[in-house]
């Protein structure tokens, strides 16, 4: 079924593309083509994430605008390079269910949704749009290859770097729910990412944490290997770390979100789920319970209910804040 509604002299289209929580990363920018750039890692891709509306009117003229936020360089990168000389107004619009520059994924998500809507409207396969995404968001300062975890769900494992088939990507199951929780202003990442200091000091905290990940890419050693690589990279601040430390137990598992002053907490029995709710409670910390997702970025059956604003994701993550 299509995702494009046409409309007398105008077309339009939808396209969703989840967030995701990075839990540790290598980054990996070496190689001639740079659609197998990007980074190595694993992290988890969340229920929610970007949602995209991209409309075509008929005119004489080629135009892009994004509406509400023109100061979002990488979605105007990947509509530009994909619409081409195509004639025509193309209006944007992309709606973010969490927030962004807190190492949720938004920058490769918005991204990702545009460039699918797209290459909807402009015949384009897929695969392209995808590619687009990917080196937008890679040369744009968005990230590492975030582009690249967002074709499933679940729990996500880069072992090569790049967007497929360039790279490879392995997902599996995630069962548990996934709490985050912001605790500060966001972290400037593309600073970060052009710091070889830092970016040094990554690469070894990723090859000790891996060690603790293993070759099986199973939830419970994601989840260790997460916590030894924020405590070895040591990128949060005083204040984020003291909260992780707070949270943390041996049935809850707490992270830093890259980059963010953020973290993500997983509590893996019900019990620990309750105590991870008290602990949020007394701390006073407004939390956001998601599932991960099972698909990954998709075009949308065009409808009201897609349309970026507050609607029925919107509802769903208010009803399911952690109290």
């Amino acid at each position: 079924m299509t995702s494009v509604r046409r409309l007398s002299g105008s077309r339009t289209a939808w396209a969703f593309a989840p967030g995701h929580v990075t839990g540790l990363f290598a980054p990996a920018r070496s190689g001639p083509d740079p659609r197998a750039r990007g980074s190595v890692g694993a992290g988890v891709v969340l229920e929610v994430g970007a949602t995209a509306r991209v409309e075509w009117r008929r005119g004489p003229e080629r135009s892009i605008r994004i509406r509400g936020r023109p100061d979002w360089p990488i979605t105007a990168d990947v509509a530009r390079r994909l619409w081409g000389d195509r004639p025509g107004r193309l209006e944007i619009s992309v709606a973010h269910d969490l927030p962004i520059a807190q190492g949720f994924g938004m920058s490769a998500a918005g991204a990702l949704a545009t460039a699918l809507a797209v290459a909807e409207l402009a015949g384009i396969s897929r695969q392209r749009a995808f590619e687009v995404a990917h080196l937008a968001d890679l040369f744009g300062g968005g990230g590492l290859g975030g582009v690249a975890a967002l074709g499933g769900g679940g729990l996500e494992v880069r072992d090569r770097p790049g967007v497929p088939p360039y790279g490879h990507v392995l997902h599996r199951r995630f069962g548990p729910s996934v709490f985050l929780v912001v605790a500060g202003r966001p972290l400037p990442s593309p600073a970060l990412l052009e710091d070889p200091a830092f970016l040094d000091r990554v690469t070894s905290a990723y090859r000790g944490a891996l060690g603790t990940l293993g070759q099986s890419a199973r939830v419970p050693a994601f989840l260790e290997a997460a916590e030894r690589f924020t405590d070895e990279v040591a990128l949060a601040p005083d204040a984020l770390r003291r909260r992780i430390r707070e949270l943390r137990s041996p049935e809850v598992r707490v992270a830093q979100a890259m980059f963010g002053r953020s973290l993500f907490a997983v509590a893996t029995t019900s019990a620990a789920r309750r105590g991870l709710v008290r602990s949020l409670e007394r701390l006073r910390l407004p939390a956001l319970e998601l599932g991960a997702s099972i698909r990954g970025a998709r075009r949308l059956v065009p409808g009201p209910a897609h349309a970026p604003g507050p609607g029925p994701v919107a509802a769903r993550r208010d009803r399911r804040r952690a109290r």
